[in-house]
């Protein structure tokens, strides 16, 4: 199973692009041979599009910043510079084939932004899940590795399980999971007898996002 973990930086490039990025970062994810994808920072009227297009089911929870959507919607979809993360947030989960059987949720905390865990369990018992950790102070950022490693090691339970996402820290630890490592902040964690068959590697995003997309595929021992 491959499995890609991208920010998506709210539907950002590097430079500055001054329209809608939707059409290319449908292209990019849709193009891209993963069985799920752990999406975060993603504008929150995009994981519909960007899964039926890479024929995917998709789950999402909203994040921050969420207030007043229309309003942020409309700006973001036309200068997404122009707002930034105020265009509003969401994490997404895209699976390809596998079918989703069960979605959970955690809020990790409120303050000083929303921040959640989700997980799908896939047709076979595997659970993936997703995190978009606090940005700063870093000790907020391990804190909700650690809260989301111990929500995702319950309700997996023996099953194998898979935690990624942008754990906004170079050297996060998840207690009963291997890291099988990632690039910079954007990682991977394994348990219940799962592990990486080829070592991550990040894909080419021609300037979309300021985060490189990532991608590892993972095996049952």
């Amino acid at each position: 199973m491959h499995v890609l973990t991208w920010n998506l930086f709210h539907g950002r490039a590097v430079p500055e692009i001054k329209h809608s990025l939707l059409d290319e970062f449908t292209d990019m994810i849709s193009s891209w041979p993963w069985d799920v994808a752990l999406l975060q920072e993603v504008p929150p009227w995009w994981p519909e599009p960007l899964a039926r297009a890479a024929s995917a089911e998709q789950r999402t929870v909203l994040t921050s910043r969420n207030a007043l959507l229309p309003v942020r919607r409309f700006i973001a979809e036309r200068r997404p510079d122009l707002v930034k993360s105020n265009g509003g947030g969401a994490n997404a989960i895209l699976v390809r084939g596998a079918g989703i059987a069960e979605h959970r949720t955690r809020r990790l905390r409120v303050r000083p932004e929303r921040r959640f865990a989700h997980a799908v369990r896939l047709g076979d018992g595997t659970w993936i899940a997703n995190v978009h950790a606090q940005a700063n102070p870093k000790p907020l950022a391990r804190a909700d590795m650690t809260q989301a490693g111990e929500t995702v090691a319950r309700w997996a339970g023996d099953a194998p399980a898979l935690l990624g996402g942008d754990a906004n820290v170079a050297d996060p630890a998840v207690a009963g999971f291997n890291d099988i490592g990632g690039h910079g902040i954007d990682r991977f964690f394994v348990r219940g007898g799962l592990r990486a068959g080829v070592a991550p590697r990040t894909l080419r995003s021609d300037g979309l996002s300021d985060h490189a997309p990532v991608i590892v595929e993972v095996r049952t021992s």
